[in-house]
This record gives structure tokens, sequence and C-alpha cells, in this order.
């Protein structure tokens, strides 16, 4: 599974920081129509986390990622064959639908199949996601400096193969026990409820906050790029080297700054540095607009880093509360609901931040500070479900993010 993570996220770095830049002057979308595409794929995408999870509880794991990732293979090959906006908008929203699933599913996974050794398992997992992702970064660089039609649609191929690949190798991975399969299929007692996420009023709160923690990923998919090419004297090849710095830098600090997140606790305690770290990228995002060149691209590096920063230390908070606030019993259903967070960002943070972007420089500023008052609000709502619950499962460090 870590080597599917890493051909994975090969494919993914590949495209994820072409595909506003190949939406835009290979298909010819305005920067309107590239925002809506990508908030609308999105929408589609958040069934994708509930549906894979609560199907997770019934049916193997392995059989259903396949044919996931079957599926997003299948959307990625489709995007090469029209530029028309309406059949784009269809098929990117079918690739979402299975991009989400999978990615509650694979998370899932880890939570199952490591059992005591989680806290590494999940240090691993995530190196090894972002070497994949730099390594994708690095070649849509290189790519992206021919600026031809054919480099994009090479880098769409990529991708799509990356998902036929991964789909092969789940078939030799095994299948992880499930608790939530046994008592699916009636081992409990028949006046038993299964524990509803829908009915958990905290738990939906912290959902609800989540995904506006999870705002980094359109940051760096959306946010940036279009920033980029619509900021005069910056060169449109920074975009796909400020992804490759993220992805370094996690994989080079995650399983330090891991270790500040050991309990529960502690990873609630991760807020705080949480909520600075994202209000000075915005910040130092305003600033960029206001110097030469050589002082914007510096500050939009300086802007990239701080991001970065904030989402390793939310990969951290996000697997432990996810997981805590999850009975085993209903694990798969619990994650899929929070899987929402990050599939409701992709339609919601394309929005946020070309709304960020039309708003001025200032945008970015008012960006950074709702997410540290975000953070301020978990921070409280989490407390007191903590206080009087036990740790379900033990301590976790690392999110599949």
């Amino acid at each position: 599974m870590l080597l599917i993570t890493f051909i994975d996220r090969i494919g993914s770095g590949l495209w994820a920081s072409a595909s506003v830049l190949y939406f835009t002057y290979v298909s010819g979308l305005s920067v309107a129509q590239v925002g809506t595409l990508a908030a609308v794929s999105g929408a589609v995408g958040i069934a994708g986390a509930p549906l894979g999870g609560r199907i997770a509880d019934r049916f193997p794991l392995t059989r259903i990622l396949i044919a996931l990732h079957l599926l997003r293979a299948l959307a990625s090959f489709g995007l090469l064959t029209t530029d028309h906006y309406l059949p784009l908008l269809a098929i990117s929203a079918v690739g979402s639908l299975g991009d989400r699933a999978s990615s509650v599913l694979t998370k899932l996974y880890a939570a199952r199949i490591a059992g005591p050794d989680r806290v590494r398992y999940q240090a691993v997992n995530r190196t090894c996601s972002n070497a994949g992702w730099a390594l994708g970064g690095l070649a849509a660089a290189a790519a992206l400096t021919l600026g031809t039609t054919t480099a994009y649609r090479w880098l769409l191929t990529g991708d799509a193969l990356s998902f036929l690949t991964i789909a092969l190798l789940t078939l030799t991975c095994a299948e992880p026990p499930s608790s939530s399969r046994v008592a699916a299929s009636g081992a409990t007692p028949r006046d038993a409820k299964p524990a509803n996420p829908w009915r958990d009023r905290t738990y939906l709160g912290y959902v609800a906050t989540d995904l506006v923690l999870f705002l980094d990923d359109s940051v760096f998919q959306v946010g940036l790029p279009l920033w980029i090419a619509h900021t005069e004297g910056v060169p449109h090849g920074l975009a796909p080297l400020l992804l490759v710095l993220n992805n370094v830098m996690v994989v080079a600090c995650q399983v330090p700054l891991a270790r500040y997140g050991t309990t529960t606790a502690a990873a609630r305690r991760l807020l705080v540095p949480l909520s600075a770290s994202a209000a000075a990228g915005g910040v130092t995002m305003t600033l960029s607009a206001t110097g030469s060149t050589i002082e914007a691209v510096c500050l939009l590096t300086a802007a990239a880093a701080l991001f970065t920063l904030a989402e390793m230390l939310h990969a951290v908070v996000s697997w432990e509360l996810s997981l805590t606030l999850a009975p085993d019993t209903a694990q798969g259903v619990y994650l899929g609901v929070h899987g929402l967070a990050q599939a409701g960002q992709r339609s919601i943070g394309p929005l946020a931040v070309t709304a960020a972007i039309a708003t001025g420089p200032l945008g970015w500023t008012v960006f950074g500070a709702t997410i540290a008052a975000t953070c301020a609000l978990q921070h409280r709502l989490v407390r007191d479900r903590l206080r009087r619950s036990p740790l379900s499962v033990p301590p976790v460090t690392v999110s599949e993010h």
C-alpha cells in the first residue's frame, strides 16, 4: 500500500500543479469557468466520502479500491477527449467522486492494517505520499517549460496511467480485519443501535470546522497557480515549484512534527500554532502584490512555506481527532462523514481562493484570518467531548492529508 501511495501521488503531482493551466491554456476556459469547474466537480465528489465509508463497513476494502482506481483512470483519459466545457465538467465530477471515496478508504485501510504501529505507519505513508508529489511536481515543472499542448496532455496521460498501475497493485494487498464489518454482519446484540455520525452533533460540528482547515489544498492547487498566472512579472513555472517545496517540506518535517502530537490533548494544542501559521501565510500573500518581481517570488515562496507548516500541523490534528471521536464499530461511516470536510473543500475551496483573488491583495489576509478563527472554534468545540470520552483508539499522529 505504501508503494501504491507513492505511485498514486506521482501521477497526482503531474496533474495537480498543471490542471488549472491545462484548462486555461489548452481547453481555453476563463478564470470563472475554471473556478466553477473545480467547485462543481468538488461538490459532486462530496458524495464519494460518506458513500465510500458506508460501503467499506460492509464489503472488502481492496475490491472497492480497485474499482475506484479504475474509475479515476477512466475519468482522466476522458478529459483528453474534449475541450468543451460541459463534458469537461461532467468528467471532472466523476473523477472527483472516485478520488474522494478512494482517499477515505485509503485512510481507513491504514487505520485497520497497522494496529499498534499506526503512528509509525502513518508517518512513513505521508513521507511516501509527498515524495511522490514532489517527483510528479518536478516532472510537471520540466514539462511546463515547454509550454506546448502536447506537454500538458502527456501530464494528464501520466496521471491516468498511474491509476491503472495502482489498480493492478491493489490486487496484491491483503484485506485488513474490520470490527465494523463484524458488527454489520450481525455479530452485535440486536438491541444495540449502531453509532450514527449524522446524529452526533459534536462530530458534525468538528467536521464543519475541519472543512475550513482543509483549504490548504485549494491554496496550492488553485489559489497559488491563479495568483501567479495573473501577477505581472512572476514566471508561471513557479507554481509547480512551490508545490514541490510543499512536498519536500512535508517529507523532511512531518515525522519530526508528529512527536508534538502523540496524545489527543497535545494534538488539540497544535491548533494554536496552526492558526498563527495560516494567518501569517495570508498576510505574506497580500504583501507579494506590493513589490518587485524578485520580492514577489520571495514572498510567494515564504507564503507557500507557511501554508505548508499549517498543512502539516493540521495533518497531525485531523488524523488524531477524526479517529478519537469515532467509535471502533463504526469507523468506516464516521470517517466517511469526516471525509466530507476534505471533499467539501474541493467545492468551497476554489470559490474561497478565487474570491480572495477577486477581492484584491487584502482578500488573502481575510482568508488566513478566517482559518485562524476556525482553529479557535474547533479547539473549544472538541474540549468537552474529549474530557468525557476515553480514547477509542491508540494515539495516532499523521494524517492521510
